[in-house]
């Protein structure tokens, strides 16, 4: 394995022993060279969320993506199963979908010179093609891409050699249980576009010791300096914080215009749990509601956010079900959020930037940058510790 272009010596000094830790070499934020390493060790070679299994939910339907860089067609076939592959025609490489179209039919079709494949990827016809000499329709089906399901959520591993998608969400399955993620729906969509490398907001989204400063609303119905980081198998890292006693939700006034989510205990109902799941995903489990974060790179200094907020089937059923008390909560929180990281951003561009010390109530944005700093070093994504 190769290791990352990264300065050793810096990623070192983010791996010394009896520190609290430090922010990545400037590089690690503004090189393309590192973003094309990140694509390819971090990406392609991992467990890419890709968006809801509901964008495919029916035999026949298929959904185009980008698994950060790489074009993948998702597709249910008759038999219910979920398949993913390359999103490119075996005959000239046209796209077989558009990035974020949806499309349903029994068959495959190429808009540019109308091969077809079956749902499993076969190719079937070939209409009006002078085969040359030795052609052989059956070497010529569709190229796959391992994909994988859970909580509703579709994943992709480019490069087919990742560990199991079990192993790499490890204990998280377990925790997120009773949130019974997979019968959740979408309530409302945000996109974001924000200059700023895509670690950042993952950075960010690990601590709270800049609530205090940046978030008024957040820390009037969640105490900042409040809950507890978690360490347990699987390739994320993550803990919870609570919700003030006036309040039954993260919500401008605390209030909740949902429904408590049915598997919850005491416990659960009076927390929220904050995990990122490497590489790209954020999930904020609340009593009543589910965020989740998507991030993309789009360039060293540029990446693209999705945020969905989804809720028990029943609150959405509801007639005149309105959302925005938890999407305005966020929305506000996250453009804060953005700003920081933006800010960020310009900071780390400057010759004057030196990474400082870390606050010991930043450790699981310590665990992230040097779980970041190992793989960088091993030259793959290795197991977080």
């Amino acid at each position: 394995m190769t290791m990352a272009p990264v300065d050793r010596i810096g990623l070192e000094a983010v791996l010394e022993a009896g520190t609290s830790g430090r922010m990545l070499p400037r590089e690690a934020y503004l090189s393309d060279d590192v973003l094309a390493w990140e694509r390819e060790h971090f990406f392609a070679r991992s467990w890419v969320c890709v968006g809801r299994s509901s964008l495919v939910r029916e035999p026949g339907a298929r959904h185009a993506v980008d698994a950060a860089g790489e074009p993948v067609l998702l597709v249910r076939d008759d038999t219910g199963t979920l398949r993913g592959f390359f999103n490119v025609c075996r005959h000239r490489g046209h796209e077989l979908l558009a990035c974020g179209v949806s499309a349903k039919r029994n068959a495959i079709h190429c808009p540019y010179h109308a091969w077809t494949y079956s749902l499993t990827g076969d190719l079937t016809h070939t209409p009006r093609y002078e085969a040359p000499d030795g052609f052989d329709i059956a070497q010529h089906g569709l190229v796959p891409v391992r994909v994988g399901e859970w909580g509703g959520w579709v994943f992709v591993n480019a490069s087919g050699d990742a560990v199991s998608l079990d192993e790499h969400l490890g204990r998280f399955t377990a925790i997120a249980a009773p949130y019974e993620p997979e019968r959740l729906v979408v309530g409302a969509t945000h996109e974001y576009r924000s200059p700023a490398n895509w670690k950042l907001p993952i950075e960010n989204y690990h601590e709270c010791y800049h609530c205090s400063a940046i978030h008024p609303e957040l820390c009037a119905v969640s105490p900042p300096e409040s809950g507890d980081n978690l360490h347990e198998s699987g390739m994320w890292a993550g803990g919870t914080m609570t919700i003030a006693d006036h309040a039954t939700t993260m919500s401008l006034d605390g209030e909740s215009k949902g429904v408590l989510l049915r598997g919850l205990d005491e416990r659960l109902r009076r927390e929220v749990m904050y995990i990122g799941l490497f590489p790209n995903m954020l999930l904020s489990l609340h009593p009543d509601y589910v965020m989740t974060h998507r991030i993309m790179p789009v360039a060293p200094g540029e990446s693209w956010v999705e945020c969905q907020w989804l809720f028990d089937p029943e609150a959405v059923a509801r007639p005149g079900f309105d959302p925005s008390y938890a999407v305005d909560f966020w929305d506000i929180t996250n453009r804060q959020d953005w700003a920081a990281c933006e800010g960020v951003q310009r900071g780390v561009r400057s010759r004057g930037y030196r990474p400082g010390p870390f606050s010991r109530n930043e450790d699981a944005v310590c665990d992230w940058v040097q779980w970041v700093a190992r793989s960088y070093l091993a030259g793959h994504a290795v197991p977080v510790s």
